[in-house]
Order: C-alpha cells, then sequence, then structure tokens
C-alpha cells in the first residue's frame, strides 16, 4: 500500500514516520496479552488508538482498492439502513453505525501502520508479540488445570473479587483470543528469528483451557487453523484462491445452508448452548424471508428478544437478518479479497498463518459472535497487523 501522496515525502520524515509506527506496534504488542487475558473489551480502544496516532496522509494501492471499495461499501449501505431499522439506540454512543464509521479509517490506518514501520521496531514487535502470547499461553496452561485460580487471585487482590463460575467464563473468552492470533504471531515470531517452539504454548494453552472449561469453538479452531494452514503451504496459488471462494460461497448460502439443517432435523438433541443456536438461527430464517433484498436494518436482531438475545450466533445469518442480499454481498466480497491475496507462487509460511487465523475468525463468527462487537471487529485489524508485520518481514528476509 502506498502512503506518498502525490509526491514521495523527504527521506527523513519517512524515516520518523516509520519509528514512530513501530513504537506504537510495540507498545500494542506488550499489551495484547493483558487484554486477551484480563479484558477483551479493551482491544477496541487499543486499536482505535494504535489507529489515531498513525493516522496521515495516505493513498490506496491498487491491490487493497477492491478491499476498501467493498468495506466502505458495505459500512455506507449499513449505516443507510438504519431508517429502517426497528431498534434505535438510546445514546449516540451505542451508535453501532457511528461505531464503524470511526472504526474503518482507524483500523484501516493500524493495518497501514505495520507496513509504515521501521524494520527493527517491526522484528521487536514481532518478537514482543511471539514471546508474551506464549506467556499467555503458559498462564492458560496454569488456568486449566487451577479452575483460573490466577485471575481470581488478581482479583481478589483488587478488592473486586469474583464467583469460580463467572471467572473461568471470563478467562475462557481469552482462549478465543490466543486461538485467533497464534498461528500468525508464532510464524512472525519465527520470521523475526524467536524460536519456533513458542507456537507450542500458544496452541496447547488454547487446547487445554477451551476443553477443561467447555469451550468447543477454541479447541475446533486450533485443529482447523493447523488444516487450512497446511492446506495453503502445500497449494500456496491455488488453495488461497479455493478458500477464496468457499468463504464468499458460505456467506451467501448461509440462508439455505441452516433451512436444510432444519429441514432435516439436524439440530436436534444438541447440548444446550447449541440447541439454543438453532433456535435463533429458525427465528432468524423466517425473518430474513420477510425482507431479503434490504433485511431489517442494522442492528435489528437486538429487536427480537426473546426470540434472539442480541445477535443470532452467525455472523453471515446476521448479515442476511439485518442488511439483507446487499450486505450479504458486500461481506462475501469481503472475504473473497481477504483469502485470494494470499495467493503465491512459492510456498509462503506468512500466507500459511494467516489463513489459518482467518479460517478461525470466519469459524467464531459462525458459532459464537455478533458481526458488530467492537472488540471482536478490533482483533481482526489485529490479526490483519500482525500478518501485515510478519509478511513484511518475510519479504525482506526472501
Amino acid at each position: 500500500m502506498s502512503l506518498a501522496s502525490d509526491g514521495d515525502p523527504p527521506r527523513a520524515a519517512c524515516w520518523s514516520a516509520g519509528v514512530w509506527c513501530g513504537w506504537v506496534l510495540v507498545g500494542a504488542a506488550a499489551l495484547t496479552p493483558l487484554f486477551a487475558w484480563l479484558g477483551p473489551l479493551g482491544f477496541a480502544p487499543l486499536l482505535g488508538l494504535v489507529g489515531l496516532l498513525c493516522l496521515g496522509p495516505l493513498r490506496i494501492g491498487p491491490r487493497e482498492a477492491p478491499l476498501a471499495v467493498v468495506l466502505l461499501a458495505g459500512v455506507a449501505w449499513a449505516a443507510f439502513s438504519t431508517f429502517w431499522s426497528p431498534h434505535r439506540p438510546s445514546e449516540l454512543e451505542d451508535s453501532v453505525a457511528l461505531k464503524l464509521l470511526l472504526q474503518l479509517p482507524l483500523y484501516w490506518a493500524a493495518w497501514v501502520a505495520a507496513r509504515r514501520a521501521d524494520p527493527a521496531l517491526r522484528r521487536l514487535a514481532l518478537r514482543i508479540f511471539a514471546w508474551s502470547l506464549a506467556a499467555y499461553g503458559a498462564v492458560l496452561l496454569v488456568e486449566a488445570f487451577t479452575g483460573a485460580a490466577i485471575y481470581r487471585g488478581l482479583r481478589e487482590l483488587i478488592n473486586d473479587p469474583i464467583r469460580p463460575d463467572l471467572g473461568r467464563k471470563n478467562v475462557a473468552q481469552g482462549s478465543f483470543v490466543l486461538a485467533l492470533l497464534w498461528p500468525v504471531a508464532a510464524v512472525g515470531g519465527y520470521r523475526a528469528r524467536a524460536p519456533a517452539w513458542l507456537a507450542a504454548p500458544m496452541a496447547l494453552g488454547t487446547l487445554l483451557l477451551a476443553h477443561n472449561f467447555g469451550s468447543d469453538a477454541p479447541v475446533l479452531a486450533v485443529g482447523l487453523a493447523v488444516l487450512v494452514g497446511a492446506v495453503v503451504w502445500i497449494w500456496p496459488r491455488r488453495a488461497p484462491k479455493g478458500l477464496a471462494l468457499g468463504a464468499a460461497g458460505l456467506v451467501i448460502a448461509m440462508p439455505l445452508l441452516i433451512l436444510a439443517m432444519l429441514v432435516l432435523g439436524l439440530g436436534r438433541g444438541l447440548p444446550e448452548s447449541w440447541e439454543q443456536r438453532v433456535g435463533y438461527w429458525g427465528y432468524a430464517i423466517a425473518r430474513i424471508a420477510d425482507h431479503p433484498f434490504r433485511g431489517w436494518g442494522l442492528d435489528a436482531s437486538r429487536a427480537f428478544s426473546p426470540h434472539i438475545q442480541l445477535h443470532p450466533h452467525n455472523g453471515p445469518l446476521q448479515v442476511w437478518l439485518e442488511l439483507g442480499m446487499v450486505g450479504a454481498a458486500a461481506a462475501a466480497l469481503a472475504w473473497a479479497f481477504v483469502f485470494r491475496r494470499l495467493a503465491r507462487d512459492a510456498r509462503s509460511l506468512t500466507a500459511a498463518a494467516t489463513a489459518g487465523s482467518a479460517s478461525v475468525y470466519l469459524l467464531f463468527g459462525v458459532v459464537s459472535f455478533g458481526v458488530w462487537q467492537e472488540w471482536w471487529l478490533a482483533l481482526a485489524a489485529l490479526t490483519a497487523v500482525i500478518a501485515t508485520l510478519a509478511d513484511a518481514e518475510e519479504t525482506a528476509a526472501s
């Protein structure tokens, strides 16, 4: 991505911008495991601050232009759809449309900052990401066998005790963060000459804590990341193209897939949490049929309580429900661009790891989180930041 305007800035200005962005990203790397463990909601202000500190004149290059156009069009349509949405935020700060309009430029700026970063600071940031997330994985291993004793002990230390079950629930949320970040963080650290074995505590900490605390999705995510990464490593050009088609097709076909599942009775006899999700999905399908083209409007899912609590726990279905076919097409194109740009002529560890993390984000979006949750969108930006740092390091070494 080109950052120059009509003419290239002076060499000293480029150097200063690179050093500034590099130190900002080093700070973000140091804070990432703390937010993952103690408060994942903090990722939204963290990435917003990174973007704000690294805002500057920039020009979107031709390779990034299609993605930028799709994201901008999607956000514009989402904001426009608030005119017919049955949900009205009570406070301006609760406006999802306003948040999206701010997040897009700020998170994009954070992504660009990874390209601008000074090479020495880029490597430092990558090593900090790798070592700190490996340390966080080791903490999760301890938490897995002690029932989140460290987390609960910290809460007691600050006179804010928490029930054991709620403590486990809060710590388990962090396993989703590590399940998403560990592929790009491990490979990025390896490219910056951190030990390859740092991947082990990240993956094992995610697996054991999620398993012991009853979280199915992060357990599946670790295996999915390894599988997708291996496929992209073996077929560096064809696999990302296939994943692009698959991801886009999944978004577009989600209502039909859910409908087929319901018709075949595949949602019966499931654990309570999954049975509840299936109930949300069935109700969402019926409401999508009411307005299939324009949708019900941004954040309309909140208006369907008690049939849907907050959101349907299925990202593609939520986009269909709220933004209709127009929004679904934009989301499908965005996913297609994400995977398609990973195609390489030669094998790339960074491309493989990025594909693994992207597939995990897609998985969690299908079964867990709401599309518009600020911290979850911020984690998408953070994943892109780490992947871009790793890609720049890989390119410099080749």
